[in-house]
């Protein structure tokens, strides 16, 4: 049998005790299984570049961004014309560089070009400037197929002109090196994840059931619902996540999820929401999420309207109920720690 030859083409991302480049990561690493090689691209970013960046950085990244663009890109890939399938984890921050890898490969070799998408920009912060959208949308056209996060992306997807096949990941993986939470007692306990300065929402939490929170900027005081415990890398976060519900939530309002962000979960896979399952942790999930379908399908969880149901919601679940929700995650986390998701999808789009 001829020996397959395939790339992941992914960004350096140097944050540090934060999830950005987990996913990232972790679909590296799931790949590797199928035999992909990994390809790095460096704009020489440094670390807390997405909260301090001055114009020597700018200026830095445009001088990396030409020597990978007419020097690096060009050299290997006429270095490995025999290349079968590439792959790039989007998005890369530049549509020339997609269209130059496009080109390039084309050029040097007969390799098709898919991507897997974290963020869609059309959607999340190019709702109001259509042109950019548009060129976004013209940057996935270039591709051969498209991993997608779940059925909405998908449609807008369809709806607003892109092409080329998109097959459903369903949720992302989740490379998770603690052991899974064992079924306690249930206490009504919530544990949230995340940068806390994007969390204005806990300002308006005022439930009986306790919320713990985990991540960088905290709030200087939050009320008696809630404790901070800190901020851990996401590889020792999950020892700490032993309440009984992760919650998924975003934006200023306990009412509703708003703003650019809360909007936006109407069609993204959040990332948190992997962290939680895959520590054995069911989730509370804005239920006109995306995710809240495979949330309730599952049975690994339940989904609300508002943040103010959570008691008589939380409070109307049995102990044999929550242990039945606890063992559906745990069959959930086995698959997103063995990166079923990621490869079952990868697979799919190459072979059709």
């Amino acid at each position: 049998m001829q020996k397959v030859n395939n790339y992941i083409i992914s960004l350096k991302d140097p944050s540090g005790n934060v999830g950005g480049p987990k996913a990232n990561m972790d679909n590296i690493k799931f790949l590797k299984k199928l035999g992909f090689n990994e390809y790095w691209l460096d704009y020489g970013w440094k670390p807390g570049f997405w909260w301090h960046y001055s114009i020597w950085d700018q200026i830095t990244g445009r001088i990396n961004k030409f020597k990978m663009a007419y020097i690096a890109l060009p050299h290997f890939f006429r270095q490995h014309p025999d290349i079968d399938n590439i792959i790039i984890q989007y998005p890369l921050y530049s549509n020339k560089i997609v269209k130059l890898i496009h080109d390039t490969v084309k050029k040097y070799s007969n390799a098709k070009l898919f991507f897997i998408i974290h963020d869609v920009e059309a959607i999340r912060l190019y709702a109001d400037e259509p042109d950019r959208g548009q060129a976004e949308l013209d940057s996935f056209n270039l591709a051969d197929g498209i991993i997608v996060h779940n059925e909405k992306m998908r449609q807008w997807l369809a709806t607003n002109g892109v092409t080329v096949p998109l097959v459903n990941l369903g949720i992302f993986d989740y490379d998770n090196p603690q052991p899974l939470q064992k079924f306690t007692d249930y206490d009504k306990t919530i544990c949230y994840a995340g940068n806390l300065i994007d969390a204005k929402f806990l300002n308006e939490y005022h439930q009986k059931s306790k919320l713990t929170v985990f991540g960088p900027n905290p709030a200087e005081h939050y009320n008696d619902s809630i404790d901070y415990e800190g901020q851990y890398t996401p590889e020792e976060l999950p020892k700490h996540l032993t309440q009984n519900f992760g919650l998924v939530w975003h934006g200023t309002s306990a009412d509703t999820c708003n703003g650019t962000f809360g909007k936006y979960l109407r069609y993204n896979n959040p990332h948190k929401t992997s962290l939680y399952l895959s520590s054995g942790l069911p989730v509370i999930i804005w239920d006109q999420a995306a995710l809240a379908p495979f949330v309730e399908e599952n049975g690994i969880g339940i989904t609300v309207s508002s943040l103010n149901e959570i008691d008589e919601r939380l409070n109307a679940i049995s102990p044999a109920e929550y242990q039945q929700m606890h063992d559906n995650v745990k069959k959930i986390a086995e698959k997103m720690r063995s990166g079923y998701y990621v490869t079952t999808a990868v697979k799919k789009i190459i072979n059709d």
